[in-house]
């Protein structure tokens, strides 16, 4: 529990005094899954593969924020392509804020759409992996949280490749 607190804090960017005790090994890198976007999948096919597949799978889209569309409309010039996607299964997303309170601060579950320094489109999403292993749950939540898990990876990689 107290790593499941210390990782909530460092994914969120929050100091807090148990911060001192985050394993010296922890990298950024860990905790996020990355995958490139297909070559010729354009921006657009992967956002509407995203939220088909998600359809698809009962994963609801409960927000999306198009940021670059909004730092353009502010006058930012070199703004590269970033969208934000936020899914949910709403009764797993209950059952585990039943469980645990601070599993709240990782919903909805997140695919990050964007574009590098260099040009290239990328998805990103948070390593469930790491988080469900940072926890102990009943195994029937287990097997739910599993289910989101590979679900996510689903998308991301239909994402990838433009499935429509």
């Amino acid at each position: 529990m107290k790593y499941l607190l210390m990782l909530s804090c460092l994914l969120l960017g929050f100091a807090a005094p148990s911060f001192a005790e985050t394993p010296a090994s922890f990298e950024l890198a860990q905790s996020v899954i990355k995958i490139p976007l297909a070559q010729g999948v354009s921006f657009k096919d992967a956002a509407e593969s995203l939220t088909l597949k998600a359809n698809s799978l009962n994963l609801k889209l409960v927000a999306h924020q198009p940021m670059s569309e909004e730092l353009k409309a502010q006058g930012v010039k070199d703004a590269r392509h970033i969208e934000i996607f936020q899914f949910c299964d709403v009764k797993t997303a209950k059952a585990l804020v039943d469980h645990e309170i601070l599993f709240a601060a990782y919903l909805p579950c997140r695919i990050a759409l964007l574009e590098d320094k260099q040009g290239k489109g990328w998805l990103l999403m948070l390593n469930l992996d790491m988080l469900l292993k940072a926890t102990t749950l009943p195994p029937d939540l287990h097997t739910q949280a599993l289910k989101v898990r590979d679900a996510l990876q689903q998308i991301i990689e239909a994402g990838a490749k433009g499935e429509l």
